[in-house]
């Protein structure tokens, strides 16, 4: 059997040669491992005992985000004085947003732009990516894909105008043949280098949509900021036809409400066809996925821009009836359809490694159905930090080890993944007693009812025969002594005591 479909108990039976070959030769088989891992995308197994700070800075990507969100800044802050102040120029003035509009179209750019994103994290629950990889996408499309775009499609813009001489047909122009190109390239770069980064962790199409989208997402909040913040600037400029908040509002409610998924939706199919090319092991198919995604993209952008542009009334409404709404439609449904069959890949995986006994038979189900895996979470948040934390630790190692066993067979990843599958599967029996596998009933929700201190009832000594707490008394009866103890009950214990016949009431 070869490496790439070997079996799991194969892979475990095999001995580590490291621990058996001579220290010289121990170092180079080290190094070829390590060679391996490095080509196979495969990540490196922490230092035992290494503080988590020391480990963060010593990861190359941590730095790389640094840097990057460094360069995101200083984009978006020459872009907002690209476009915030008034300009000018020989001749005249050309008017900025103005410091006023910008952060009212911020408010209503926002409103579109976080369930957007919320929802596409929301999606990507099976593998979630780290914090990084989202920050580092949403800013490359809200900055440097926002940036680039306005330079260059600016620059072709003034260039067909000048070729028009001065007709306005070349906006249109513009906004058809150029401005698709340059923006789905500018969002579709930065899918591009995380699949170079970290394609390990880009498992199914699922992965693509999700990063495509918050690219997406970040760019219309950015454009739509530049568009809301004209048209409050203009109707404010224009005295008495128009009030500027209005003038905002229509545009909204066109461009955040009616057309809210363009830019997502265009950008998808790039994220689609890389992850396409990714998860196959045929070169062809690597090479023509993400280029078929790409002219997708830009032709669903190009054809978006012409309607746009070209028609109105009727014929507008029609194509966005009978186009643009059923493509949503349809991409809305093939994203449910992935997350289902990513929950069916994960349990047929994870099934091989029940065969061979390595884990439990209910493990399948209970680690890839996502109502048990979040009643699970939710369980484990009311039995403390440590619970919790486990619980997360074993549903991703259980779903990293589902895509891997799923790469090997696929022959994406050689022999280099058994040993981070012997990891896994040592680290999932480490957690087993932690976790919150398979969670029944009510979580263990805190009471807050403030319970009343009830005093201890006291401590009477049993009642005596005869007294205070005879037959029929109401009262404790002082300790009894021995012979009191002992008397008799009933009828024949009854004694009366002597009665002076000489007693009269006082006063008589």
């Amino acid at each position: 059997m070869s490496a790439t479909t070997a079996s799991p108990a194969t892979a475990a039976s095999r001995a580590d040669p490291a621990k058996t070959a001579d220290p010289a030769k121990s170092a180079d088989l080290a190094k070829a491992a390590r060679r391996a891992r490095v080509r196979n995308n495969i990540p490196a197994q922490p230092v035992p005992g290494e503080p988590l700070p020391k480990r963060i800075l010593r990861t190359p990507l941590v730095w790389l985000t640094v840097v990057m969100l460094l360069v995101y800044a200083v984009l978006l802050v020459l872009l907002y004085w690209q476009v915030v102040p008034d300009q000018q120029v020989p001749g005249g003035i050309i008017p900025g947003l103005g410091t006023e509009a910008v952060p009212i179209a911020a408010k209503y750019a926002a409103f579109t732009a976080i369930p957007l994103s919320l929802l596409f994290l929301w999606a990507d629950r099976y593998r979630p990516q780290r914090f990084w990889v989202w920050l580092m996408t949403f800013g490359w499309g809200a900055c440097v894909a926002t940036f680039a775009s306005a330079q260059i499609n600016t620059w072709a813009a003034a260039h067909l105008s000048i070729i028009g001489n001065g007709d306005p047909a070349t906006a249109a122009r513009a906004a058809i043949y150029v401005a698709p190109w340059v923006e789905e390239a500018a969002k579709a770069t930065v899918l591009f280098w995380l699949a170079i980064l970290m394609r390990y962790q880009w498992v199914s199409r699922l992965s693509g949509i999700v990063l495509a989208g918050l690219s997406g997402a970040a760019f219309a909040f950015v454009e739509n900021i530049l568009y809301y913040g004209r048209a409050y600037r203009y109707a404010a400029r224009s005295f008495g036809e128009v009030p500027p908040l209005e003038a905002l509002q229509s545009l909204f409610l066109l461009r955040g409400v009616m057309t809210f998924f363009g830019h997502p939706l265009f950008t998808a199919m790039t994220g689609i066809g890389l992850a396409v090319a990714i998860r196959s092991k045929s070169k062809v198919v690597r090479i023509v996925a993400p280029l078929a995604g790409y002219a997708a993209a830009s032709f669903l952008h190009m054809t978006f821009n012409a309607s746009a542009s070209l028609l109105q009334g009727t014929n507008l409404l029609l194509i966005y009836l009978l186009v643009a709404l059923p493509l949503v439609i349809f991409v809305v449904i093939f994203t449910v359809r992935q997350v289902l069959s990513q929950g069916r890949l994960i349990r047929s995986r994870l099934v091989d490694y029940v065969r061979v006994g390595w884990l439990q038979e209910a493990d399948p189900a209970a680690l890839s159905r996502l109502r048990t895996r979040g009643k699970a979470l939710w369980h484990a948040v009311f039995l403390g930090p440590q619970v919790w934390l486990a619980t997360v630790r074993m549903q991703r190692s259980a779903t990293e080890l589902a895509y891997l066993r799923d790469a090997i067979v696929r022959g994406l990843v050689d022999a280099a993944g058994l040993e981070r599958e012997k990891i896994l599967l040592r680290r999932m029996h480490g957690l087993r007693g932690i976790a919150v596998m398979k969670p029944s009933g009510r979580a263990a929700y805190p009471s807050w009812r403030r319970r009343r201190a009830v005093d201890p009832a006291p401590s009477y000594a049993p009642a005596s025969f005869p007294g205070p707490a005879g037959l029929g008394g109401n009262y404790p009866a002082p300790p009894s002594t021995s012979h009191q103890a002992s008397a008799p009950l009933g009828q024949t214990a009854t004694q009366y005591s002597e009665v002076d016949p000489t007693w009269k009431p006082p006063g008589q």
